[in-house]
């Protein structure tokens, strides 16, 4: 499988300055297993806009029919002047000839965070809060709508971390391919990546196909931003568990007739195990990639469902809370 460097935003406090509101640095296990393999771009947004370290804290508070970051022990607010650096930002990160893959943001940050945001219900220091997003969370949001974007928290989830490090390595591939600007290398980054885009959202994998056969004769570049949409849309969601089995099952069936009696039965009894949880994916994939050894299945073992991102980031903690499809 082709080696490539995923390009993803992480907030700069996860562990690469300190720059937290108390003047320290998260030390995140899953960031710093990352960073070696891939380019990461990071920042501060507080920080980018004058607020020193350490500071005061911030919060996001509902100020009429828009938000405002509030200040509390200054009442100063900083808002506006947010919201226009994260527009500036966001749109040179845009302009780069190398797109981002995705986004890792600081969870809950009254800057950062994308999800579970503390959102006061107004000015007042006693006010009420409900679950909403950061002010340059809410940016990332609206420039990069169909870019994975996670936070560290939310990536301690088994299932969810699974899916953000396949999308992200896939996006990066895709990228390699645009850059070789053939019709061959979209022809073989589709072949490669079938099972698991037929894993994801089959709808798409097939409108995908239609894009490659290129009936229309489309100009090159026509044919890749085409593609490439249509890849976001695939990637969008994390895949439910019966689409596993769904997948699983089409592999097996190239090569059923070939084993025992015996070993179709294992098959059988290891699907309905991952089917109650009680085995992990990967022991179903590596018992198929095994036959796929065994019986010399070259379309097969060339599918990045086996592998779609370093086997070095592989880790199978969880946060606890289980399947989230």
């Amino acid at each position: 499988m082709e080696q490539v460097r995923p390009r993803l935003f992480v907030s700069r406090c996860l562990g690469f300055a300190k720059c937290r509101w108390n003047g320290e640095v998260i030390n995140d296990d899953f960031v710093s297993k990352l960073e070696p393999m891939a380019d990461i771009v990071h920042e501060c947004p507080e920080m980018a806009i004058g607020l020193g370290c350490p500071r005061d804290p911030v919060r996001v508070v509902r100020d009429g029919d828009r938000y405002e970051l509030l200040q509390p022990a200054t009442g100063n607010t900083y808002g506006a002047i947010m919201e226009r650096w994260a527009e500036d930002y966001l749109s040179e990160l845009e302009k780069s000839s190398e797109p981002l893959d995705g986004f890792i943001l600081k969870s809950r940050s009254p800057s950062c965070g994308f999800k579970d945001v503390k959102v006061y219900d107004s000015l007042r220091s006693d006010s009420g809060s409900k679950p909403g997003t950061g002010i340059f969370g809410a940016a990332v949001l609206r420039h990069y709508p169909d870019t994975p974007i996670e936070d560290e928290g939310r990536l301690r989830n088994f299932t969810i971390r699974e899916h953000f490090l396949g999308a992200v390595w896939t996006l990066a591939r895709f990228r390699s391919a645009r850059q070789k600007a053939s019709m061959k290398a979209l022809v073989d980054f589709h072949a490669s990546h079938k099972y698991f885009l037929l894993l994801h959202n089959q709808k798409e994998m097939r409108f995908l196909g239609t894009i490659v056969a290129n009936h229309e004769k489309l100009p090159l570049p026509d044919v890749f931003q085409r593609y490439e949409q249509g890849l976001r849309r695939a990637l969008a969601r994390p895949p439910r568990y019966t689409s596993l089995i769904n997948v699983i099952q089409h592999a097996f069936g190239g090569f059923s007739d070939s084993l025992s009696k015996e070993e179709r039965a294992l098959f059988a009894n290891l699907v309905e195990q991952y089917r109650d949880e009680r085995i992990p994916a990967s022991a179903l994939l590596l018992l198929v990639k095994s036959w796929a050894v065994r019986f010399g299945e070259a379309y097969l073992l060339q599918q990045v469902l086996f592998e779609p991102y370093p086997l070095s980031l592989v880790e199978i903690t969880d946060s606890g809370k289980g399947r989230s499809y």
